[in-house]
């Protein structure tokens, strides 16, 4: 049985469910802050999903004291697309950051250390040479985060951005690695990113030679990797890593609580997309894109709640909205599913996309209902598992390709191999969680195989799916001729007599700004309603918009 808790009272900037006695006293209380404990390529391996054999005692701790979603989903299995979709809301193949990567976009540079390589190896699969870009959204859609800072939240992101695009100058007040929620003014309520690298793909290699968390004795193999030596060290390494993950987890919940924080902020803990290991990371069915993902409110309300409806990570930021009071915009594919703007109906189906991941071009869609997966493959000639040079460097993905060019995968271990992909896959997950047993052919099945094609169907052309449009002429359509379009300068004018306004002539600019004196903080502030000034004082403002070079600064001296 599905359960669900609607959240529904008021307070302030942010909203909470009243749940049980005495909470209507938190109406006289400050705004909540916000703390997002995110983390990369985890699939829910914790006690809390039911693994006791890795020992995660402080995710468990957030789960009995807080919401635990059993069915959440990335868009995408690869980490610069999923987080293209959680900044935005929006799904990476409607917005045109599908394509895995579209330049170095993983640190915030600021708007004038931009820069773009013309000259790359990658192609499109109509053989074309690539460069580097930033994905333009369509008109009008932000960072979420813009409309907590316009509400007077202090937003700040360390480190990692990763968006498709270069990080806009408005979306955060600080961003790196030196940001914190500790600079923002007294009393000032925050929403603060901390994201936490240790599960990532690349630690299986990196860290081989430290010292193991866990037993490989212990390790659950799964059924499409054969039980050998290195691939138990490598999952093995996969699990002591969870559990280092879980030590930093505690120490953040431990610095929130020295602080006086803990009972003063909503926690989130989630994953980009699904594990690091051949079938998970970049695959497009339940093992690549299904994510742990915990909610923990102050002072526990709702504490050991799990909810099976379909959450997507694009929800992330409307959800967020939603708590701090503020209606999500009606442009955003993702839906709140806590909070005062809770959207009355859930997500019927989680909706995937595996496209260009660096070197090499995949183009397969999936639905998934929470037991149900389908997966449409519209290049069905390419193998299951195609070379990347990246996750090579995993010793038990050299290994297990070496083993299938001697023809040694049999059984499950080889099905990952198949030269060729049907072109529809259905699977099970109640009776074949690890998606080795295509059932898409079985007659008992083709109820199920009829609704999820047609709803795949619908949902590439309600959202307008990109991933059918070659990259290169997508990067034209974004930038004509290879030119980065670039936000015209930010203009001043005197309203409702003293106020002063910014404007500009790019359609869905964002405006940044800040006082003569203010320049030694690094920080701009962000534009939402005109300013009232005192004479003399003199402001300097740029104008960004998503995928758009950031105007030059400009200066106005108030009379």
């Amino acid at each position: 049985m599905k359960f669900s808790l609607p959240l529904c009272s008021t307070l302030s900037l942010v909203s909470i469910c009243s749940i049980g006695s005495g909470f209507a006293q938190a109406k006289k209380m400050q705004p909540y802050n916000i703390l997002w404990l995110s983390c990369e390529d985890l699939t829910p391996l914790m006690g809390a999903y039911g693994h006791p054999e890795i020992q995660t005692p402080n995710i468990d701790r957030l789960a009995r004291e807080g919401i635990t979603y059993t069915n959440a989903f990335a868009t995408v299995g690869v980490s610069a697309p999923s987080r293209s979709s959680i900044i935005t809301g929006m799904y990476p193949v409607a917005i045109g950051s599908h394509n895995m990567r579209t330049g170095d976009h993983w640190g915030y540079k600021g708007p004038d250390r931009e820069s773009y390589n013309t000259k790359t190896r990658i192609k499109d699969l109509t053989g074309r040479t690539l460069p580097e870009y930033s994905v333009v959204t369509p008109v009008g859609v932000k960072c979420f985060t813009e409309y907590l800072r316009a509400a007077g939240y202090f937003c700040t992101n360390n480190p990692k951005c990763d968006y498709q695009f270069a990080c806009p100058i408005s979306a955060w007040d600080e961003v790196g690695d030196q940001a914190s929620y500790q600079n923002r003014r007294e009393g000032q309520p925050f929403f603060a990113v901390y994201n936490l690298g240790v599960t990532h793909e690349s630690q299986i290699w990196k860290k081989k030679n430290d010292p193991m968390l866990m037993d490989t004795s212990k390790v659950v193999v799964p059924a499409y990797f054969p039980n050998i030596p290195v691939v138990r060290q490598d999952v093995a390494r996969k699990y002591s890593n969870v559990m280092e993950l879980d030590r930093q987890i505690g120490e953040y919940l431990d610095r929130l609580e020295k602080e006086g924080l803990l009972d003063r902020t909503i926690i989130f803990f989630w994953s980009d997309h699904g594990g690091p290991l051949l079938r998970e990371k970049r695959a497009v069915g339940n093992s690549g894109l299904r994510v742990p993902l915990i909610v923990r409110f102050p002072d526990q309300k709702m504490a050991g709640t799990r909810v099976e409806e379909i959450v997507s990570l694009m929800d992330l930021g409307p959800t967020v909205m939603s708590l701090a009071g503020l209606e999500p915009p009606a442009y955003m594919h993702g839906k709140a599913f806590l909070g005062s703007k809770k959207t009355a109906i859930s997500h019927k189906y989680a909706f995937g996309s595996a496209d260009r991941f660096d070197e090499t071009t995949d183009r397969s869609r999936s639905v998934i209902d929470g037991r149900f997966v389908y997966i449409r493959n519209f290049l069905p000639q390419l193998p299951y598992v195609y070379r990347n040079n990246y996750r090579e460097q995993i010793d038990m993905t050299r290994e297990l390709l070496a083993m299938n060019s001697r023809g040694e995968l049999l059984g499950d271990a080889g099905y990952i191999f198949m030269e060729s992909r049907p072109v529809e896959e259905l699977y099970d997950l109640a009776t074949d969680p690890y998606e080795v047993h295509n059932v898409a052919g079985k007659p008992q099945y083709r109820e199920k195989l009829l609704e999820l094609r047609a709803a795949l169907g619908q949902w590439q052309l309600e959202v307008g799916d990109k991933g059918f449009i070659p990259e290169y002429d997508l990067i034209q359509m974004m930038w004509p001729g290879f030119i980065q379009p670039q936000t015209t300068p930010v203009q001043f004018r005197r309203v409702a007599g003293k106020k002063l306004e910014l404007f500009n002539q790019t359609s869905g600019s964002s405006f940044v700004y800040r006082i003569e004196g203010e320049e030694s903080s690094g920080r701009w502030q962000l534009y939402s309603t005109p300013l009232i000034l005192p004479k003399g004082a003199k402001v300097a403002a740029r104008a960004c918009r998503i995928g758009y070079k950031t105007s030059g600064e400009v200066s106005f001296v108030v009379e």
